[in-house]
C-alpha cells in the first residue's frame, strides 16, 4: 500500500512538471499581444514594370509588386500557435494515462494481496455467542449458584423491516408491538449478531413459531443458559447477582479478558469478585453477508465453553440456618419487619482455624433470580423505600454499628498492658460514676451498681465504672496531660486486632469502620473548633465502644478469632477453583494477618472472664448447654442517641478449650445483647458445631427475599434503654 502511494504521488509530481515547461515554453514563442506597438515598412510602387530587376518581386494587388526589405521575418499565421496548443494537451493527456498507469499497477501488482484480505473481511463477519458461566459451590459440592437452560426467540437483524414478522411476534408472545420492534433493532451486542426478541419463551410460543416457520423468517429459537439460584434468597449478599455489562465495565475491562458488549457479568458479592474465573469463552458464528449486512450464510460455529466452577468455604446447611434464623427473629409473620425483633441483623460464622467464611448472612435480602434479565422497575422501587430497609446491604460486611461492651475484652487487655488493670484490683460500682468531675456523671448500664467488683467481674457483669475508670487512667496517662503514654494508647492496643481497617475478605465493598483518636476529631470538627478538642469523655465512650466507634460484624468475629486463636486471621470465602474437567487448578491457602503482641497471661485472664459472661450466667449457660456447647463470649447493647431502640450484640467462640468457630451477630434496634442476640448466637453456634460433627440434621432449603414490608406504625421503644450486660 505505502508503495502505491509513493507512485501516485510520483506520477502526479511529473504531470504538474511537465505542465509547468510547456507553458513557460509557450509564454516564450506567443505573437505579441494587439496592444503592442509594431513596426510598419513603407510599400515602394516606384518604377513598376516588367522589368527584369523585378522579377523577383512578389506581386500585390491590382499587379503591383510589394517589395519587403532584407533583414525582416515573414509575419505568424494563426496556425503556427495551434501547434504549441495540441503539444500541450499531449502532454497532460500522456501524465494523465500515465498517473492511471502508475495507480492500475500498484493495485494489481504491488497491494493485490492486501486488497484481496480487505474483500475476504468484508465478505465475512464473525459473531460470538454468549457462555454459560461456571457454578458457584459450597465447600461440599452443592451449587448454590448454576445455570438452567432458557428458550430464547432471536430475529436476524434485517427481521424488524418485515412489518408482517413485527406483528405476528408481538401477538404470539402478547408484547407490544413497539417493544417487539426495538428489542429487534437492538444492536448492542453487535451489527450482524442476532437480536434477542424474548427470553424464557414458553413452551406453546416456541412450538408454534417452530410449526410456522414460513410465517416468520428470519426468527429462530434457540436454547441458551441464564443464572439459576436453586435456594432463592439463601446467602444472597455473598453469592451476588449478574446483568448486562455497563459501559464503565466494558471500558475497564482488562486487555483479553473477551468482555463484549450484551455480555452478563456480576454487579455484586461473589459473582463480582470472581468474575473472570466464572465467565467462559465465547462461541464464534462465522457468516457470509453481503454489501448491505444481511447475513447470506453460516459459514461455521464453534460452542462456547462454561466458565471455572468456584467453591466455596461457606456450608450450605449452617448458612440455611442463619439466613432462617435472621428472618425469624425479625420478621416472623409473613415477611413483614416489625412483627419480630429490630429492623434488621446480621451474623457471621467463621472458621477461627484458617479464617473461611462458613456462613454469613444479612436481613432484610433479596432474591438473586429476580436479577435476572433485568430487576423490574417494581421490584427495584420496592427495595428502594425506607420499609424495605435496603435489602442489598451486606450488613455483615458493610454494617457500621457502635460496638458497645463487646469492645470491653479489648479495652481490658489494653488496660491489663498498662497496669491499668490486674486480676487482685477492686472497683466500687454505685451506679454513677462522674471521675472528672464534670457535674454530669455517667451512668454504669445497672443503675443500683454493681458494689465492689473485680476485673474479671466487670467483665463478666460487663460493669461500665470499671472500664470508665480505666480510661481515666488513659487519659491522664497521655503525653498531652503530662504522661508518659500516647495520647492513643488505647487506641493501638485496641487496633491490634485489625479495628479501624478492612479485613480483607474476598467480597467487594467491605467498609473500614472507625476508632476515633484526637486526629481524627480534630479533622471531623474542623468547621467547629469547640468541638474538635479531645476531652476525657471521648475515652470513657471509647472504652465500651460507644460514642464515636463503629465496627462491622465481620471485624468483631474476626478480632474474636485473635483472642481465641491468638492470630489474626485474612479471612475469605473462596476455597478452591476447578476448570471444565474437574481439575483443581487454584486453591487458597490460609493468611495469617497478624499475631498480637499480647502477654500470655493477660489474654488467658481475658478468655477466662470471656468464658465467665456465659458460664456464670443461668440463661446463656443453659442456652449453650443446651447446643451441647462450651462456649466463651461477650454480650453488647448499643445505645443510639435518639433513643430509636438500641443494638444487640454478641460474640462468642467455642469450643472454649480448642477453639475452632467464631460468632458474631448483631440486631438493629433489637434490645438488649444477652436477651436478644445471644439465643440467635447460641442457635448458630450449635448448627456450626453440629455440622463440623456430622450430626446437623438440617438440609440446605429455599429462602425467600424480603417483601419489603413493615407494620404501619413501627414502635422501638420497648427496645430502647434495656441493657442487661
Amino acid at each position: 500500500m505505502a508503495a502505491a502511494i509513493l507512485a501516485a504521488l510520483g506520477a502526479a509530481v511529473a504531470v504538474i512538471v511537465g505542465v509547468a515547461v510547456v507553458f513557460a515554453v509557450r509564454s516564450r514563442r506567443d505573437v505579441p499581444h494587439a496592444g503592442q506597438k509594431k513596426e510598419v515598412r513603407q510599400l515602394d510602387t516606384v518604377g513598376v514594370g516588367s522589368s527584369a530587376a523585378l522579377g523577383s518581386a512578389r506581386r500585390g494587388p491590382k499587379g503591383t509588386d510589394v517589395h519587403v526589405p532584407s533583414g525582416h521575418e515573414p509575419a505568424r499565421k494563426p496556425a503556427d500557435s495551434l501547434k504549441a496548443r495540441f503539444a500541450a494537451v499531449g502532454v497532460f493527456a500522456a501524465a494523465v494515462f500515465g498517473t492511471l498507469a502508475a495507480k492500475l499497477w500498484s493495485m494489481q501488482i504491488l497491494a493485490s494481496g492486501t486488497y484481496a484480505d480487505e474483500a475476504q473481511e468484508n465478505l465475512y463477519t464473525t459473531v460470538s455467542t454468549p457462555a454459560p458461566r461456571g457454578y458457584l459451590c459450597d465447600a461440599d459440592g452443592t451449587a448454590l449458584v448454576k445455570n438452567r437452560a432458557s428458550l430464547t426467540i432471536l430475529a436476524d437483524p434485517d427481521a424488524a423491516d418485515d412489518r408482517d414478522v413485527v406483528q405476528r411476534l408481538s401477538t404470539v408472545l402478547g408484547v407490544p408491538v413497539g417493544v417487539v420492534r426495538a428489542r429487534m433493532k437492538d444492536a448492542s451486542g453487535g451489527a450482524q449478531s442476532q437480536r434477542v426478541v424474548a427470553s424464557d419463551a414458553r413452551l406453546r410460543d416456541v412450538a408454534f413459531i417452530s410449526e410456522h416457520a414460513d410465517a416468520f423468517p428470519g426468527i429462530s429459537v434457540q436454547t441458551r443458559t441464564v443464572r439459576d439460584y436453586p435456594y432463592g434468597a439463601l446467602a444472597a449478599h455473598v453469592l451476588g447477582y449478574v446483568g448486562t455489562a455497563t459501559a464503565d465495565q466494558l471500558e475497564a475491562a482488562a486487555e483479553g479478558s473477551g468482555l463484549e458488549s450484551g455480555d452478563d457479568v456480576g454487579q455484586s458479592g461473589l459473582e463480582m469478585r470472581y468474575d473472570s474465573l466464572l465467565a467462559g469463552d465465547h462461541g464464534q458464528r462465522r457468516m457470509v453477508v453481503d454489501a448491505q449486512g444481511n447475513v447470506v450464510e453460516v459459514v461455521s460455529e464453534t460452542q462456547p465453553s462454561k466458565g471455572s466452577d468456584v467453591y466455596l468455604t461457606i456450608k450450605a446447611p449452617v448458612q440455611y440456618v442463619v439466613d432462617r434464623a435472621l428472618a425469624a427473629l425479625v420478621a416472623p409473620e409473613e415477611g413483614v419487619i416489625g412483627t419480630g425483633k429490630g429492623v434488621a441483623a446480621a451474623a457471621v460464622v467463621m472458621d477461627a482455624r484458617d479464617g473461611g467464611i462458613v456462613a454469613m448472612g444479612s436481613y432484610p435480602t433479596f432474591d438473586p433470580s429476580t436479577f435476572v434479565g433485568g430487576i423490574p422497575d417494581d421490584v427495584w422501587e420496592l427495595y428502594s423505600t425506607d420499609e424495605a430497609h435496603v435489602p442489598l446491604l451486606n450488613r455483615a460486611t458493610d454494617g457500621l454499628y457502635a460496638a458497645a461492651s463487646t469492645f470491653k475484652a479489648f479495652s481490658g487487655l489494653a488496660a491489663l498492658e498498662h497496669g491499668f488493670a490486674d486480676a487482685a484490683r477492686t472497683w466500687d460500682c454505685t451506679g454513677s460514676w462522674d471521675g472528672f468531675e464534670t457535674g454530669a456523671p455517667q451512668k454504669c448500664w445497672l443503675h443500683t451498681g454493681h458494689g465492689t467488683i473485680t476485673f474479671r467481674e466487670g467483665i463478666v457483669n460487663s460493669c461500665d465504672t470499671v472500664f470508665y475508670e480505666i480510661a481515666k487512667n488513659f487519659f491522664f496517662a497521655g503525653e498531652t496531660q503530662g504522661g508518659p503514654l500516647s495520647d492513643t494508647a488505647l487506641q493501638e492496643a485496641i487496633m491490634r486486632y485489625r479495628f479501624g481497617e478492612k479485613t480483607g475478605i474476598d467480597l467487594p465493598g467491605e467498609s473500614t469502620g472507625r476508632v476515633p483518636t484526637p486526629q481524627w476529631k480534630a479533622e471531623y470538627f474542623r468547621d467547629a473548633p469547640a468541638a474538635a478538642k479531645w476531652q476525657g469523655g471521648d475515652l470513657t465512650n471509647l472504652v465500651i465502644g460507644q460514642g464515636d466507634v463503629l465496627v462491622t460484624p465481620l471485624q468483631m468475629a474476626v478480632a474474636y478469632g485473635g483472642i481465641a486463636t491468638g492470630r489474626i486471621m485474612k479471612p475469605h470465602l473462596l476455597k478452591e477453583v476447578r476448570n471444565a474437567t474437574g481439575d483443581v487448578v487454584l486453591e487458597f491457602q490460609p493468611e495469617v494477618v497478624d499475631e498480637p503482641d499480647v502477654d500470655p497471661q493477660h489474654l488467658a485472664t481475658v478468655r477466662d472472664a470471656l468464658h465467665g459472661v456465659i458460664q456464670d450466667s443461668a440463661s446463656l449457660s443453659a442456652m449453650f448447654a443446651g447446643q451441647g456447647i462450651d462456649a466463651a463470649g461477650k454480650t453488647g447493647t448499643a445505645e443510639h442517641a435518639d433513643n430509636s431502640g438500641d443494638d444487640a450484640w454478641f460474640a462468642c467462640y467455642a469450643p472454649y478449650d480448642d477453639p475452632k468457630y467464631v460468632v458474631a451477630c448483631v440486631v438493629e434496634h433489637g434490645g438488649g445483647g444477652s436477651a436478644v442476640a445471644a439465643p440467635l448466637a447460641a442457635e448458630i453456634m450449635g448448627a456450626v458445631m453440629a455440622a463440623d460433627a456430622g450430626t446437623l440434621d438440617v438440609a440446605a432449603g429455599r429462602i425467600a427475599g424480603s417483601t419489603g414490608k413493615q407494620v404501619e406504625k413501627l414502635d422501638l421503644s420497648s427496645a430502647t434503654g434495656a441493657r442487661t450486660d
